[in-house]
């Protein structure tokens, strides 16, 4: 709930990889290759299966594959994403954590974005407001629309519970036709859910693939604001991406902070600051390794 007890339960190596044990072997060791369950322990992060000789590590195929820093460190990083409220820049993390190197800050925060999403995560369902957006630096002139240049598109479904802002996915597509939007319509949300779109004709034909359709228009409803919902999210989007990162969210690793912005919009109203350090961790062991030249070629 707090650093102090942060402290407490994960301020040594050993308690570290004790609970990522736990976290990766809920129900005990087993050998990736044989699925033997007995090991000799051969090192404080290594397992030596009984029956193949199979050497294994808790922390090998996970974010925290070949690291040279502390996995106590790795921890404080975890609890302090999660813990504010609002994000982190990678000068932020790297001033907190005393890193020596902006590079490396940088590093583990793209690497904890890509923990951020949970593979198999459950989709929308119920009333869904979906629009497109663009999101980028100004646009000179001051160009709004569909036919902006320079930014990236994405689309953004927005869950509706009780008129009250529920779940929400967000997307980078190429171009506002139908088969980008539809696919991601089909990617994020449960068929037989409503989907509540304006006109563009790039939702059209969303009944034929198992969802309802409610088009709103100014002909059909009395307010210019015709998909509120989806449009508070972008602008709190917006917003978090001028304040919290300062704007500098470059095109190409764009769909990492949607990422984390997704991650923390749907847990906004959590509670325990505990609870996302666990689901946060649980992800990471989850995770295939990434290192500093794969995140810079995306």
């Amino acid at each position: 709930m707090n650093l102090l007890e942060l402290e407490n339960a994960f301020g040594t190596e050993e308690q570290c990889i004790e609970y990522l044990f736990k976290l990766r072997w809920s129900k005990g060791y087993h050998c990736p290759r044989c699925s033997c369950v007995e090991y000799w322990q051969v090192s404080n992060t290594k397992y030596k299966c009984r029956s193949c000789a199979y050497q294994s590590s808790v922390i090998s195929g996970t974010i925290f594959q070949d690291t040279h820093k502390p996995l106590k460190l790795w921890f404080r990083a975890i609890w302090y994403v999660t813990s504010q409220k609002n994000g982190t820049s990678a000068l932020g993390l790297q001033r907190i954590l005393g890193l020596g190197s902006y590079r490396t800050a940088w590093t583990w925060m793209h690497k904890l974005r890509r923990a951020m999403i949970r593979p198999g995560r459950d989709k929308l369902q119920g009333c869904i407001e979906v629009d497109e957006a663009y999101i980028g630096g100004p646009e000179k002139g001051g160009k709004r629309g569909r036919g902006t240049q320079n930014k990236v598109l994405i689309v953004v479904a927005v869950e509706i519970n009780d008129k009250k802002l529920g779940r929400i996915r967000i997307g980078i597509i190429e171009n506002a036709s139908s088969d980008h939007i539809h696919a991601f319509i089909q990617e994020s949300v449960e068929t037989g859910s409503v989907i509540i779109t304006d006109g563009w004709l790039g939702y059209n034909g969303l009944d034929k693939k198992g969802y309802v359709q409610e088009i709103r228009t100014r002909k059909t409803t009395d307010t210019d604001n015709l998909l509120p919902h989806v449009h508070t999210v972008v602008s709190l989007l917006k917003r978090w991406i001028l304040g919290t990162l300062q704007g500098s969210c470059s095109a190409e690793h764009m769909a990492f902070y949607l990422d984390e912005y997704c991650f923390r919009f749907n847990r906004r109203k959590s509670k325990s600051r505990g609870l996302l350090f666990y689901r946060l961790l649980q992800n990471a062991v989850q995770m295939q390794p990434s290192i500093y030249k794969d995140i810079v070629m995306k």
